[in-house]
């Protein structure tokens, strides 16, 4: 598998124009040496490590009235850095197979500059992301019947997490890391790094620090709704891109409508989370205890709330500079097509006027017996 460009020959093995063009295949090859060793029976515990997710536990479960059932969960651990490791790996090669077979294909019809063939390979990478992600959450959701705004706090803490639940967030942690090797492999210029590690960053560090802390409901709502208003952007640009502008106006301005409801709900779900609903439980229950994954406690809920709140307030002020920063770009565009509009309406009244002295003069010019007739 190859990434973008054109090869006129082939690099020194190992060079690093070699693992680039090849970086795919060394990323697959890496990764299957772990399936692979899920077939012997002495590798077979080491591979699992990293594909297969542990720390399961049994929690009785009651399926109906008075009757219950040992149902299997996951819980967080050590264990789970060797499986972010390889699905890291996975990322990758999902990245690239993206790349090649879809995005490259529709940019070879498109023949964009650089700076928006760069902007249309990011859009559509994070799309795919988000959509999967979104119907992920949703199917999360609908399947352990989260759709009460209680659910948020109720049974906290959420440390035992279904296999789906748990490899949500395996996921969404390996996903966010791929992004760093990826500045290497797709040769990012390095005044271009700060805001896709900025981003990155602060995506791994709101999701792992809600992993930690079971605070994991949350953080699904917040992430579904977040990347929604993402999802709805990035369709946008890369519609712009395809010379789809009258769809892309539109999708914009809703666009703009779904980031500030994202961004008012975020902070009214955390709201009546951490200040609200967690705050209500008894106060024997209010203590630290990682055995059970119970961080619910004043301070901590304070600094939950408080770091949401002032991530929304950033990307709202962000979405707002941005807002203005645009609509002074279109001030003297809009002036200058005016002032066009008004120079071309002079000029065709001194047209007018010229067409009508020309013909004054003419009928001077005539006889005056000549000039009654054309009067009459």
């Amino acid at each position: 598998m190859v990434v973008k460009g054109k090869k006129t020959k082939n690099p020194p093995v190992l060079s690093h124009e070699f693992v680039i063009q090849n970086h795919a295949d060394i990323v697959a090859c890496v990764a299957m040496v772990f399936v692979v060793g899920l077939m012997f029976q002495i590798s077979s515990p080491a591979a699992s490590v990293f594909i297969a997710l542990h720390h399961n536990v049994t929690v009785p479960t009651e399926i109906q009235p008075g009757v219950f059932q040992d149902v299997l969960a996951y819980t967080q651990g050590p264990k789970d850095i060797p499986a972010i490791f390889f699905y890291l790996l996975i990322s990758v090669v999902m990245h690239a197979i993206i790349q090649e077979y879809l995005l490259d294909k529709v940019n070879k019809k498109l023949h964009l500059s650089k700076i928006k063939h760069a902007k249309f390979n990011e859009s559509g990478q994070l799309l795919a992301f988000y959509i999967t992600s979104i119907v992920w959450a949703g199917d999360i959701v609908l399947r352990e019947n989260l759709l009460s705004v209680a659910s948020l706090w109720e049974g906290y803490p959420h440390a035992s997490m279904s296999f789906l639940f748990k490899f949500f967030f395996i996921i969404q942690l390996s996903y966010w890391l791929h992004i760093f090797p990826e500045l290497y492999f797709q040769k990012v210029k390095r005044d271009d790094w700060a805001p896709k590690i900025q981003y990155a960053c602060l995506y791994l560090a709101f999701i792992l620090a809600a992993y930690v802390t079971s605070f994991t409901r949350v953080a699904l709502f917040l992430l579904l709704v977040h990347y929604i208003s993402e999802a709805v952007f990035h369709t946008c640009r890369i519609l712009a891109y395809l010379d789809k502008t009258a769809i892309a106006s539109k999708l914009f301005k809703l666009g703009d409508a779904l980031f500030v409801v994202a961004r008012l709900s975020s902070v009214t779900m955390s709201v009546l989370t951490f200040w609200f609903g967690l705050a209500s439980v008894p106060a024997e229950l209010q203590v630290l205890d990682t055995a059970t994954g119970n961080f619910n406690t004043p301070l901590v809920r304070l600094a939950a709330l408080l770091a949401v709140c002032l991530l929304q307030a950033w990307l709202m002020y962000g979405w707002i500079m941005f807002q203005v920063k645009r609509a002074r770009e279109a001030g003297p565009a809009s002036a200058e097509k005016s002032s066009a509009e008004k120079s071309r309406a002079r000029k065709t009244e001194q047209e007018r006027a010229k067409a009508r002295k020309a013909r004054k003069e003419e009928e001077d010019a005539l006889p005056e017996a000549d000039q009654k007739i054309k009067a009459n």
